[in-house]
């Protein structure tokens, strides 16, 4: 894949919102609303960064970091994916700006029927550490957390995944 065929990855901007609404509505089964989206870009320890290709919003992640713990609020990509690991892209930048931040541990919430994410979230070294019983209206949560991820064992582990990018 040609740099001109890889998704860049910048901070999201207001003027995103329209495109981010389009792909949280169709991703999550409850999405949320855009003020969330508004709040969370201005809120401290926020980062919100989306996946653009060809002009068009086909990712997005946010990232809440307080003290040394850094939380994926959320990340979707947009399917059928007209480029390939946007996911994987997004991921790598939000740890990337967790690290930046000082953060040394990671942690999310997923579907615990969400087989196919949580699976995703392992190849970051992501393992199931609870569960939030009705977390979402219609399912639990499984928490996952990786923990020293400044430390030298997690830096090649991501190596690995950018040097697996298509």
């Amino acid at each position: 894949m040609g740099l001109a065929d890889r998704p860049s990855v910048r901070r999201m901007r207001p003027s995103d919102l329209g495109q981010v609404m389009e792909l949280e509505r169709a991703t999550f089964r409850t999405p949320w609303c855009r003020e969330v989206f508004e709040n969370e870009m201005e809120a401290p320890g926020r980062c919100y960064l989306v996946a653009e290709h060809s002009d068009r919003v086909v990712g997005y992640g946010g990232l809440m970091v307080v003290d040394d713990d850094a939380h994926v609020n959320t990340l979707a990509a947009l399917r059928p994916s007209p480029v390939p690991a946007i996911g994987t892209r997004l991921m790598l930048s939000l740890v990337n700006r967790g690290l930046e931040s000082g953060a040394q541990h990671l942690s999310l919430e997923v579907r615990a029927s969400n087989r196919r994410a949580q699976e995703f979230y392992r190849k970051f070294g992501m393992a199931p550490v609870g569960v939030r019983k009705h977390y979402y209206q219609d399912d639990d949560a499984l928490i996952m957390w990786v923990h020293d991820i400044g430390g030298l064992e997690y830096r090649h582990r991501l190596d690995r995944i950018r040097e697996a990018l298509p």
